[in-house]
């Protein structure tokens, strides 16, 4: 913060600026004060002062018009610093003006005051129109951090990028931005804790969604007051300025992290508040991160401490045996640590693994006594046959804190499914030949640490979406379309880096990276990054890398639009991450769409989907029903005329071309319906299902009607198992009489298949159905029927063997052999 010196502010400059006088910030001849500098090495009390010349000042070397030009402005600048002086009231009425409404505290109003305070070296004519207010601030802030005028920084962004892009604003706000932001590699910005930055990444986002005004503003209008009070960040802007910040948001899951914070205002966009409550949040859980204390579990010496849980914050009680154990829960990079409340401290502090390939974490029910009572706990385990937790999160507000947890511990599984499958050996020595691979693995640890960072500041924010996995990186794209091409990016990102030594081992050095000569994925071994980074063909054990779709996006992925400043930042352009998780947000929104149409089709009660079941096979019904009216020569003409048409197609050998003319007719149909759709024809709610709602009814009558319905399936089911335990008797020689005699009939039909063609026996099937209504066979058909119907009942149901239930954990071997055989039969 500037200091007072006789009523005047004396200004802050950074250490890495090149100007040699003070500056006295202005917009637009309006004046205003710089109050702070967001350089961290410049003191705040460092005293602006004239820069020395060399002893060798050669008088050619010197630029009159550039000294004129300084010294203009210096006694412009001493000029307006007289004037603050002399005229206070004056000059308080012609500053740019905040509205004390759109922060919350003094504090607050002085932090957005002070960066505002910039004064304006940047052309704001550009040919697609003037420069609006908050790229201008944005662009100015962000070159002054970066140690230039934003004059500087314009000139220097026309020059790096080609010309269709450098007459872009946008980019030109990305340029000043992701400059800033690629000195730092760091896993959680430090910037982010200045109040300051913390503004300017709003006003950035503004910038980037509305880089033009409407008009220029005159350096002369006093009637320029910027307010951030009902302006909201759109989606566009948050993806792409979020993710480049360290820990403020990752490429993956940046949408649905947009999607959870955009819910407090009603789905508007991310306005200051809401952004601020969220930044400031993830700076106090990575703050409380560094107060953590190991010393209560030396186990964790080589581990990341990631979140713990205690009953302060509330209960987590394990489960085992039925019985429910308080304690501590801590959760690292490896593994769960609980430690129970032991007043006599005789219980030690347990330990289980999540690095194993066959971890998981599962949702799970407890209660007293084995019942299924409460809804809020996670079932975690080591694998099959190893130890396994059940972990109740108690949260008298819902699941919240359930589903938190379970997205956490999910996130450090899948972490480690990640490392298997997408990363190097730890003892690899190719490792060695890439420069900074070893550091790969810490980088993809710091990513799912800082995942779950916020998913704990949106828990306290209340701001989490339907399902937190949403949020969890890794746990995420196991469970999405395109989801394994996105973290191959991820480990290119991770892993890959510039070869220091020359590789002359012929298993990973067979060809040269072909994104740079457009050959096929087969003719090339290492895969690179848009920064030249190179990942070893060696380090590729998933099998999805051979996959087709794997092969066309690393074939394409070459092209580059923009300016790369890093393998995290690009402007005009995306990385290659930023590509894969495009694709991968496209293809999950058809997902979202889909599940939205079942979701709105899936209604609740047996009897409406009894209805619905019966409107959606309505075609086949009336199908149906017209078939039984032709076999029982309701209209004779149309049974006559049928029996001609079908006798016609069998007897001459054109049952082949049957199914496909069907399909051709069935295709037609469909396009015919398309067409008409798309001009309009067809209205609105053709294809759509009407049912009508079943009447109201109370509890009891529920009740009631479910348990009808649970009879009536009761029954349905005895009777279905009552056929297939009298087939079960024939087949197996259970009544030997009835074996042989279906036995008989089964050698006589194959007889008849063998002798007769195919044609002439289902010419005698056709003329059988449509006969046996008639009246010179109808006598005939019911004695056979009923002989059918009488030997069908004389076939045993075969036996079944009910055995008593039986515990696993109580029942012993003793008692295992003392146990009854209950014999019943079911009779038809």
């Amino acid at each position: 913060m500037a200091n007072r010196i006789g009523g005047v502010k004396k200004p802050k400059v950074s250490s890495s600026t090149t100007l040699d006088f003070p500056i006295v910030p202005r917009f637009h001849g309006v004046h205003v004060h710089r109050r702070c500098s967001f350089s961290r090495n410049s003191p705040s009390n460092r005293k602006p002062k004239l820069r020395i010349v060399s002893k060798k000042w050669k008088l050619n070397d010197i630029d009159t018009n550039a000294v004129q030009e300084r010294f203009s402005r210096w006694v412009s600048k001493s000029q307006k610093y007289l004037t603050e002086v002399t005229s206070p009231l004056i000059k308080k009425s012609l500053s740019v003006k905040v509205d004390p409404l759109d922060v919350e505290d003094e504090h607050d109003f002085q932090a957005l005051e002070e960066l505002l305070t910039v004064e304006q070296t940047v052309q704001s004519d550009t040919p697609k129109g003037f420069l609006s207010f908050d790229a201008i601030i944005s662009i100015e802030q962000f070159s002054r951090m970066n140690g230039l005028t934003g004059k500087k920084m314009q000139d220097i962004f026309e020059t790096l990028v080609p010309p269709t892009s450098s007459t872009n604003a946008r980019y030109l706000v990305e340029y000043c931005c992701f400059r800033f932001l690629s000195r730092d590699s760091s896993e959680f910005h430090p910037s982010l804790k200045e109040p300051a930055f913390q503004r300017l990444i709003f006003i950035t986002m503004l910038a980037w969604e509305s880089p033009y005004g409407k008009e220029r503003y005159a350096r002369n209008d006093v009637s320029v007051k910027p307010y951030f009070q009902g302006r909201f960040v759109g989606e566009e802007a948050f993806v792409r300025i979020a993710p480049a910040i360290s820990g403020l948001a990752d490429k993956a899951t940046v949408h649905n992290l947009f999607k959870a914070l955009a819910t407090a205002n009603d789905k508007k966009g991310i306005s200051l508040e809401t952004l601020l409550a969220y930044i400031q949040e993830l700076v106090k859980i990575h703050e409380g991160r560094k107060s953590y204390l190991t010393t209560e579990f030396p186990q964790m010496s080589s581990e990341r401490l990631l979140c713990m849980a205690s009953n302060r914050k509330g209960p987590v009680l394990k489960w085992e045996n039925n019985v429910a154990w308080p304690g501590k829960l801590t959760l690292t990079d490896k593994a769960l640590y609980f430690q129970p409340v032991d007043l006599k401290r005789t219980k030690g502090i347990l330990r289980l693994d999540l690095a194993g390939d066959k971890s998981s974490a599962e949702k799970a029910k407890v209660g007293p006594l084995g019942v299924s009572l409460f809804d809020s706990a996670v079932n975690v385990s080591s694998g099959p046959g190893l130890a396994t937790w059940v972990l109740e999160f108690v949260d008298l507000g819902g699941e919240l804190r359930r589903d938190v947890w379970h997205a956490i511990i999910s996130e450090v599984i899948a972490l480690h499914t990640f490392l298997r499958e997408f990363g190097p050996e730890e003892n690899d020595k190719s490792l060695n030949h890439v420069f900074g691979a070893k550091k790969g693995k810490e980088k993809a640890i710091a990513s799912a640490s800082n995942c779950i960072a916020r998913l704990q500041a949106l828990q306290y924010m209340r701001s989490l979406p339907d399902d937190p996995i949403k949020l969890a990186q890794f746990s995420f794209l196991q469970q999405v379309a395109y989801g394994d091409i996105v973290s191959q990016t991820l480990a290119v990102n991770f892993w890959g880096g510039p070869l220091v030594t020359k590789i002359a081992n012929p298993v990973y050095n067979r060809g040269k990276v072909a994104r740079t000569s457009g050959e096929s994925y087969e003719s090339f071994d290492n895969a690179s990054d848009l920064d030249g980074s190179v990942y070893l063909k060696r380090w590729m054990r998933s099998p999805s890398w051979g996959s087709n779709t794997s092969i066309n996006f690393w074939t394409k992925s070459s092209l580059k639009k923009g300016l790369v400043l890093s393998k995290n930042l690009a402007v005009a352009d995306l990385t290659l991450v930023e590509r894969a998780a495009e694709t991968c947000r496209q293809k999950y929104k058809v997902v979202e769409k889909t599940q939205a149409t079942i979701d709105a089709a899936t209604i609740k009660g047996i009897p409406s989907n009894i209805d619905l079941c019966k409107e959606l096979i309505l075609p086949l019904t009336i199908a149906a029903t017209k078939f039984e009216k032709l076999r029982r020569w309701e209209e004779p003409y149309m049974t006559v005329s049928f029996l001609a048409f079908a006798s016609t197609i069998i007897l001459r050998n054109l049952l082949q071309y049957v199914l496909p003319v069907s399909l051709m007719f069935l295709a037609t149909g469909m396009l015919t319906l398309k067409g008409l759709r798309r001009q309009g024809r067809l209205g609105r709610l053709f294809g759509m299902v009407t049912i009508r709602d079943q009447p109201s009814s109370n509890t009891i009558q529920k009740i009631i009607a479910v348990k009808d319905a649970m009879q009536n399936l009761e029954s349905l089911l005895q009777n279905m198992n009552v056929v297939l335990l009298k087939l079960r008797t024939i087949v197996l020689s259970g009544h030997p009489q009835v074996t042989t005699e279906v036995a008989l009939v089964l050698l006589s039909c194959a007889t008849v298949l063998v002798i007769v063609p195919f044609k002439y026996i289902l010419a005698c099937v056709l003329f059988d159905q449509f006969t046996q209504e008639l009246e010179f066979r109808k006598g005939m058909v019911k004695k056979f029927k009923a002989f059918l119907r009488e030997r069908w009942e004389m076939v045993p149901a075969a036996p079944v063997l009910v055995l008593p239930f039986e515990n696993e954990e109580s029942t012993t071997p003793a008692t295992q052999g003392k146990q009854s055989i209950q014999k019943s039969n079911l009779k038809p």
